[in-house]
């Protein structure tokens, strides 16, 4: 099953037997063997039992609490692994030296030249649209990368070829009814942003599960600044994932006409829009399936899932702060 996630609001999460039970109004909801699950979402209120805490913490099962809208608000988890060289190596990485620099740049090298790649391919199935523009920024950006010296100007990079990206992603719609003028977010206030900013909540989730079970600490990163309860290093490696997996999601959804704009609300006070219940759960479902997706890794030439690749791409990394390899290579797709 893999992750579970818990959208019903004001359940009661126990443990009966070794199964993960969740009741609602007295009726059981969902009952699970604890064997296969590897994760568990709450978003919204809920009640857990000290029962279920305790068994997953012993079982290293990850639980993470979003709100209903997907906003991130806190993640319980099993103590550390055991593997302090690798904690270590990332510490004394951290900051402005040459690894640091290094994975920095291939964090956003992977994400830059999916976007293209994505641009690419909606220049070639859709010849009446022109993203000869975007592309040709994300270029120069990405020649601007390999330029780099410090954090900052990576960061810039990044920033510049996103905009690019984003500034023609409204181009990938190909409904009527839906449209996109730029990123927002805290909170998303229309409903392609309230997709992305969910596909990217579950996507940090994964991530972070990821970095976890090979033994990093994923609050430092190099990429992300520092900030008091923010997994960077869990933003850093979901660079180069963002348009694989979310971003192709939202766009196959809305082209595919799975939703309509019927399907998301707006809050009264924040402007936030979110999908409704019903849909969400099928949000939920689409993501699972994504992740499942195999595909031939580019530097290991295995079809593995992309459930698999998040773990992958974290031993990578892992592997070139030891020391073991001489560089890390991120994710590109063509």
């Amino acid at each position: 099953m893999g992750t579970v996630y818990i959208t019903q609001e004001d359940t009661f999460i126990a443990k009966i037997d070794e199964r993960l039970n969740v009741r609602f109004e007295k009726k059981t909801i969902l009952d699970v063997p604890l064997l296969k699950i590897d994760g568990v979402v709450i978003m919204g209120r809920a009640t857990i039992s000290p029962a279920v805490i305790t068994e997953l913490i012993q079982n290293k099962i990850s639980l993470t609490f979003l709100t209903i809208n997907g906003k991130y608000i806190a993640r319980l988890e099993p103590e550390m692994t055991k593997n302090i060289f690798l904690r270590s190596a990332q510490w004394k990485a951290a900051g402005e030296s040459i690894q640091a620099i290094h994975v920095a740049k291939a964090f956003v090298r992977g994400k830059l030249k999916n976007y293209r790649n994505s641009l690419l391919k909606t220049q070639r199935n859709y010849t009446e649209i022109d993203t000869s523009e975007g592309i040709s920024q994300i270029e120069s950006s990405l020649v601007s990368l390999e330029k780099a010296t410090t954090i900052n100007s990576i960061r810039g990079c990044e920033g510049a070829g996103s905009a690019a990206y984003f500034g023609c992603f409204n181009d990938f719609i190909r409904v009527d009814n839906f449209s996109f003028n730029n990123r927002n977010r805290r909170p998303p206030i229309d409903p392609i942003n309230s997709l992305l900013s969910l596909g990217y909540s579950l996507l940090r989730h994964d991530i972070q599960g990821a970095l976890n079970i090979v033994g990093f600490d994923p609050y430092l990163g190099y990429l992300h600044t520092e900030r008091y309860g923010r997994p960077s290093l869990a933003l850093d490696l979901m660079e180069e994932f963002r348009p694989l997996i979310v971003d192709s999601l939202v766009l196959g959804t809305i082209n595919r006409k799975m939703f309509k704009p019927s399907d998301f609300v707006t809050e009264p006070v924040s402007n936030a829009v979110s999908l409704t219940k019903e849909k969400l759960h099928e949000f939920l479902k689409l993501y699972q399936q994504k992740k499942l997706d195999k595909i031939t890794h580019p530097v290991l030439g295995v079809k593995k899932s992309y459930q698999e690749i998040f773990e992958i791409q974290a031993r990578l990394l892992g592997k070139y702060l030891m020391g073991e390899t001489d560089k890390y290579p991120p994710l590109i797709m063509k």
